[in-house]
């Protein structure tokens, strides 16, 4: 979950970019880029929003719902036996918190640094823990039809740059009537100043604007985040021959008083911070 898109071009990252740009970023400088990236940042990220996350807890955004509130992958029960993949997992909190539901289970992320944050994870945590595998999500080594459940909770989907061959390839391994969830930053917030106090509720750029926000340290890209509305994320759903089931706009909590980047109960108060889509392979 990134701290800062808009945020960035006005103040700059704390870890100070040299540059920060809308421009255009094709596959291979995405993955070089955000691969680095995460493998830089892994322990600070664990440090800064660990407690938030848990260590075997399923947390669908910053609005802090997690899969016991919301059942997005099913009724309670549901997943024991079933086959699960996790892309994205970062620290594979939500693997984890599967593998205690009954469920077998595979986290992948990009990022060796994430991978070796969850390894830790799973070392320190009592229940069964899932495995591990470094693989770009759009090309997942994985066999066709081998998941009942794809899930990730913000993982990899803002950071690729073809998420049409995203959603493809997460059918293609998706078996016939599994379930697609994933959370990612609602398409309406990259309109808006990503800083959590009022100037962050007007609207400051163009919702149908999905110029990637990259930034650069030493003339090279360092960071890349890539914006798709909803209708394109609903299509490329629905060109990867899945049936979209929901479109969950989780609301902003009363009890959750954090500041977390952009995110704020202020701005939680006034806009969708979070969009979660589930999706089926048809049977």
């Amino acid at each position: 979950m990134d701290e800062g898109i808009e945020e960035g071009i006005e103040e700059g990252h704390p870890a100070g970019p040299d540059a920060v740009h809308r421009r255009d970023s094709a596959q291979s400088e995405t993955v070089d880029a955000n691969r680095a990236w995460w493998d830089r940042e892994a322990d600070d990220y664990l440090a800064e929003h660990g407690d938030f996350l848990g260590d075997a807890d399923l947390v669908w955004g910053p609005e802090g719902w997690s899969e016991d509130d919301l059942h997005v992958l099913g009724p309670p029960g549901s997943l024991a036996g079933r086959t699960v993949l996790e892309f994205g997992g970062g620290g594979g909190q939500g693997a984890r918190w599967c593998a205690a539901h009954g469920a077998r289970v595979v986290s992948t992320d990009l990022s060796g640094g994430m991978l070796a944050t969850a390894a830790r994870l799973s070392a320190r945590s009592p229940g069964p823990a899932p495995l591990l595998a470094q693989a770009d999500a759009t090309r997942l080594p994985f066999a066709d039809a081998s998941f009942d459940v794809v899930f990730s909770a913000y993982g990899a989907t803002p950071f690729v740059a073809d998420s049409a061959g995203l959603m493809v390839e997460l059918a293609r391994v998706l078996r016939p009537g599994g379930r697609l969830a994933f959370s990612t930053s609602h398409p309406i917030r990259w309109a808006f100043p990503d800083v959590p106090g009022p100037e962050g509720l007007t609207a400051t750029g163009s919702y149908f604007d999905e110029t990637p926000y990259v930034e650069s340290t030493q003339g090279r890209a360092s960071y890349v985040e890539h914006h798709r509305t909803t209708g394109h994320r609903i299509a490329e759903i629905v060109d990867a021959g899945l049936v979209l089931d929901a479109l969950l706009e989780p609301e902003w909590p009363p009890d959750n008083t954090q500041t977390w980047g952009g995110w704020s109960p202020l701005r939680g108060a006034h806009l969708p911070g979070t969009a979660i889509f589930v999706a089926h392979r048809p049977g």
